[in-house]
Formats: C-alpha cells, sequence, structure tokens
C-alpha cells in the first residue's frame, strides 16, 4: 500500500485533438501550477509514474496503463464540466476502475463553478452515467470542489486511502473553508 501516493487525474478529453477545444485544458493548468516555483501546490502525478499512452492506443493498451496508475493512486482527481460526456468515454472507465476496483477517494472538480457550497442539480446534470450509478448506489468517498488550486491542493493532501476519510459521495467543503482560502467574501 505505501506505493500509493499520486494522485490520478481523470477528464474527458472530449475526442479532440486541439487541448484548447477540451478537458485538457485544466490538466494543463494543473501542471503549470505544480511547476510554477511562485505557488505551492505539489503533487505526485500518477500519469508521470508510466509511460505515455494516448486515446489513439488500443483499447486493451490504454486499459492496462490506466490500472497500473490506479494501483499506484492514493486518490483521484476528477475534471467535470458541462461538456463531460454521460457515457462513452475513458473518463467513465476511469470513474468505474477507481471506485470498484480500487476503491478510491475522489475528488471531483468543477472549472465551472467558483465554490460548491452544495450537491445540487447543477452538479449532478453534469455527471457521467458510470459516476451517477455509483454514488447514489454504494458508499463511496467523494468530496465536490471548485476546480481552484487552494481546494485542489487542500483536498489532495487531506483525502486518501492513506488519509482522512470522506463519510459519503456527496461531500462538500463550507462556506468557512471557501472564506479561509480567500475565494469569496
Amino acid at each position: 500500500m505505501s506505493n500509493r501516493t499520486g494522485t490520478y487525474v481523470a477528464f474527458d478529453g472530449l475526442g479532440e485533438k486541439d487541448p484548447t477545444k477540451s478537458d485538457l485544458k485544466y490538466y494543463s493548468d494543473l501542471q503549470a501550477w505544480k511547476e510554477n516555483q511562485n505557488i505551492e501546490f505539489n503533487f505526485i502525478n500518477s500519469h508521470d509514474k508510466t509511460s505515455a499512452v494516448q486515446d489513439s492506443s488500443s483499447k486493451e493498451t490504454l486499459h492496462r496503463t490506466i490500472q497500473e496508475r490506479l494501483r499506484m493512486s492514493k486518490n483521484v482527481l476528477i475534471i467535470l464540466t458541462s461538456d463531460t460526456r454521460k457515457t462513452g468515454s475513458t473518463l467513465s472507465y476511469e470513474i468505474e476502475q477507481a471506485i470498484d476496483v480500487y476503491k478510491l477517494p475522489l475528488i471531483i472538480a468543477y472549472p465551472e463553478h467558483s465554490t460548491i457550497l452544495d450537491v445540487n442539480d447543477a452538479l449532478t446534470n453534469i455527471w457521467p452515467e458510470a459516476l451517477v450509478k455509483r454514488i447514489d448506489n454504494s458508499d463511496i468517498e467523494a468530496i465536490h470542489i471548485a476546480f481552484k488550486k487552494e481546494c485542489i491542493f487542500d483536498a489532495i493532501k487531506r483525502f486518501s486511502v492513506n488519509g482522512e476519510h470522506l463519510q459519503s459521495g456527496k461531500e462538500h467543503y463550507l462556506r468557512a473553508d471557501y472564506l479561509k482560502w480567500g475565494l469569496i467574501k
């Protein structure tokens, strides 16, 4: 279990080659925050622990690599937007594996929201079916957060297979947390 130190980042590439037209741009934000020496944001990226694969790789190769990365992960950061597909993306497979096989806590970040103070229809309406099915029918651990570096970094540090545990699949930070981070006034 000690090799489970990484954070697996999952998002819907939307079948796009141009990263600016998909949720890959948010993954790029994470990498930029991590590389910027003026920002306190550090995490072990599970994607850096294995060889690179592309969505154009064979399904078997892609699935094997996803499983290898999840096996080394302590948590999963899932990025969801209004463009996220309900079914048919690699993201659905990643969610299924993360929950069903590896029992990883989920950190679900929403770039289109400045705060997440409750888990409501605005959020649940964009969830992929794989997530809907599992949150409603199992005792998974998930926290829903705004896609802000303060929220993401705090959640990555705290919620993991080796760290604090969440009580349900619909947890969120309190208004006081967003105030503390200076994200709301």
